[in-house]
């Protein structure tokens, strides 16, 4: 596999010259895999115009020689408010998949939050030194749920970030149209060893998307999730809630946390943006008391100036997906730190140009929003 940095082309200056130079080294199936979203993909559509509809007013006449981008969240400190989003069969993208991404978020000093459905043994990602959160699926057998939670708690996972936006798989019909299936070498390691339903391509079927369908469990409610947060040590975050509603429920029902999501728009097609949702999930938990549940976001995050956005409009911080996998296809372990390094210093830039010297001052920034011009949202 070839390298940017084996070509003499200028260095990449945005995550989507990385989105250029993945497309080039990824087969068609694979790429939109990764690039996909549901059915006509309005969803991801929506979440880059909300962003690019984001106008920020800038403070000036701060001192902003240095700006501290350092936060708490769980009880630890981190560098930056990004985290790498929970995505499944990273081996697809690069030999090394999640270690090399790991690696990438362990000098980021972010947290590393590490898929289910990862291609890597969980227990070689913690001992890579990433401060890692171990994202859970609720699987058809309760016992194996629970197996997973004391796996992730002895390999020294700090949280569980439960996915609930999937009780079945999105149709996405790049998938259909390709008849996707997982080639050999890549493999669902946490879960059953001997199941190769994921691997038994069928046309006009998503081999993945029948795989997830005998595995996942589209039955859970609300009294699992109170069950789940009564097994484990770890704090809980809720991933996959877009309305107030369920945001204070989780927080009710004792989790840590909510990530705002759609999935990145590989969900519900027709789902309401990220941006669009958030303020309201983060006011909702302010109007009722829950001001100690953290609210994340993801979907959609493409450049330091999104995160900077999705934090004035109420998130402590901001997960980063499909450019990170952008990295790894490109150049590995480098293009995924160069990625994360890219993103940490637009955003810092931000921050300066906002007048904003620490991330009380992002969250105290005025947000409006402004029409979007008909060439944004078009880009990756």
């Amino acid at each position: 596999m070839s390298t940017l940095y084996d070509d003499p082309a200028p260095a990449p200056l945005s995550t989507a010259d990385y989105a250029d130079l993945a497309r080039a080294e990824l087969p068609p199936d694979v790429w939109d895999w990764l690039d996909g979203g549901a059915e006509r993909e309005r969803t991801m559509a929506a979440n880059r115009a909300a962003l690019d509809r984001i106008a920020l007013t800038p403070r000036v006449l701060a001192d902003v020689s240095t700006c501290d981008t350092s936060t708490h969240l769980l009880g630890r400190s981190f560098r930056s408010p990004v985290a790498v989003a929970p995505m499944a069969y990273q081996r697809l993208f690069h030999p090394a998949g999640e270690t090399a991404v790991a690696r990438a978020a362990a000098v980021a000093g972010i947290p590393h939050i590490v898929s289910t459905l990862t291609s890597t043994p969980l227990e070689d990602l913690t001992s890579t030194g990433a401060d890692t959160w171990f994202q859970l699926y609720w699987l058809r057998d309760r016992s194996s749920v629970l197996r997973l939670i004391r796996r992730a708690e002895e390999a020294g996972c700090g949280a569980l970030v439960v996915t609930v936006d999937v009780p079945v798989m999105g149709r996405r019909l790049r998938d259909l149209e390709h008849a996707f299936a997982l080639p050999p070498h890549v493999r669902a390691v946490l879960l059953d060893a001997h199941s190769d339903r994921a691997h038994r391509g069928t046309a006009g079927v998503s081999a993945v998307a029948e795989h997830t369908a005998e595995t996942f469990s589209s039955s859970v409610t609300w009294d699992d999730l109170a069950w789940l947060i009564g097994q484990t040590r770890l704090p809980v975050l809720v991933k996959g809630v877009l309305h107030p509603d369920d945001a204070l429920r989780a927080a009710e029902t004792g989790a840590a946390g909510v990530i705002v999501s759609n999935h990145g728009g590989r969900q519900l097609d027709g789902a309401v943006s990220t941006a669009e949702a958030l303020p309201a999930v983060a006011a909702h938990l302010t109007a009722h008391g829950a001001t100690d549940c953290l609210v994340l976001a993801d979907s959609g995050v493409r450049h330091g100036s999104d995160v900077l956005s999705l934090l004035a409009l109420g998130a402590s911080a901001v997960l980063i997906g499909r450019p990170v996998l952008w990295g790894l296809a490109a150049a590995g372990e480098q293009g995924c730190a160069d990625v994360l390094g890219l993103l940490c210093t637009e955003f810092r830039h931000a921050m300066t140009l906002a007048g904003c010297p620490d991330l009380d001052a992002v969250s105290r920034l005025r947000v409006s929003t402004a029409p979007c011009p008909p060439s944004l949202g078009a880009h990756p």
